[in-house]
């Protein structure tokens, strides 16, 4: 063999390697690319699974063939690969896309091995279809998320997931896929109490903190100092150093709406009263949120809760122009 030789052998090994892995690795179907179910594919296609996409707008689908993805018109059509994820926005829309016209389970003779859901939506829609799911012989996993874009694109998105256990550490690879942390929380539909819960305080949380950046700055206190004071101390957490771009500088580019919030609140309330759990500052909350999109505060980001916070306080608000950090640097 010459030494011309040994750089082309040694590329046909590793071809055949990468091959093999890619043998190996499960095929996967993709339904909902919205800001969140675009970045959770594209971190399956950046690590090498083989990912067939559907979304009902398709031209939102194909952006992501330049990353490798197919693209499907119609769910049914996923249902011959190994595992299948869905992001969907509302109850009623997971129940359309796996169980409807031409639904990811409505093929007599196909259906994959497991389907996961990372939608945010009621217990008793992921239960039932779930139970058809399982009739099929389908594993069914809950598999809710906490982030945004930016926080999938930087790897520290979590999940949360319930379902047999066997089923998790089956699909446990591809979730790893999508961030820093995955936690089994248990059988059935646990996992989505868990994300519901998340957003209740998620929404509360940003209450409170307009509420206090308010009373500061009525006081004197620019917004950036008094939001700097806060993320250093004690009650400072990643999120209220996420949101003070939002705050000090007025961008409310939307992450996450106030009628997505409103939605949460009202499935976390009605958990609550099936549960018989009393959560009085969460119903205040939720009035002032559905006030908001009562308002048609509907399209801006949740945290311009600021905004209604400061009106009624009889205080005008203006972008402080300060160069402050979201703190989701990358690694």
């Amino acid at each position: 063999m010459s030494e011309a030789q040994v750089p082309y052998d040694q590329c046909n090994r590793l071809f055949s390697q990468r091959s093999e892995e890619m043998a190996a690795k499960p095929t996967v179907g993709w339904i909902g690319v919205g800001r969140m179910g675009y970045q959770l594919a594209k971190r399956l296609l950046d690590a090498g699974y083989d990912v067939a996409v559907y979304n009902r707008t398709r031209e939102k689908a194909e952006s992501l063939v330049e990353f490798g993805a197919s693209v499907v018109d119609k769910p049914v059509e996923l249902a011959g690969r190994d595992i299948v994820f869905s992001m969907v926005s509302a109850s009623h829309d997971l129940e359309q896309v796996i169980l409807g016209q031409d639904g990811l389970l409505t093929d007599e003779g196909r259906a994959p091995k497991i389907l996961g859901d990372a939608s945010t939506v009621s217990s008793q829609a992921s239960a039932g279809v779930r139970e058809i799911a399982e009739s099929r012989g389908v594993g069914f996993l809950a598999t809710p998320v906490s982030g945004n874009p930016k926080v999938i694109s930087i790897g520290k998105l979590t999940v949360a997931a319930s379902g047999p256990r066997d089923v998790f550490d089956a699909a446990l690879p591809l979730l790893e896929t999508w961030g820093r942390g995955v936690t089994y929380v248990g059988e059935g539909e646990v996992a989505r109490t868990v994300k519901i819960a998340h957003n209740v305080f998620l929404g509360v949380v940003t209450q409170s903190l307009a509420e206090i950046t308010v009373l500061a700055e009525k006081a004197g206190v620019s917004r950036e100092a008094f939001l700097t004071f806060l993320n250093d101390s004690v009650m400072g957490s990643v999120f209220t150093q996420y949101k003070t771009p939002a705050f000090v500088n007025l961008d409310f580019t939307p992450t996450f709406t106030n009628v997505l919030l409103q939605k949460d609140f009202d499935l976390g309330l009605a958990a609550a009263q099936d549960l018989g759990v009393v959560m009085p500052v969460a119903a205040v909350t939720r009035n002032i949120v559905a006030q908001e999109v009562g308002n048609g505060n509907i399209d801006q980001d949740f945290a311009s809760l600021l905004l209604t916070a400061a009106r009624g306080s009889g205080l005008d608000i203006a972008s402080e122009d300060a160069p402050v950090s979201d703190g989701l640097e990358a690694d």
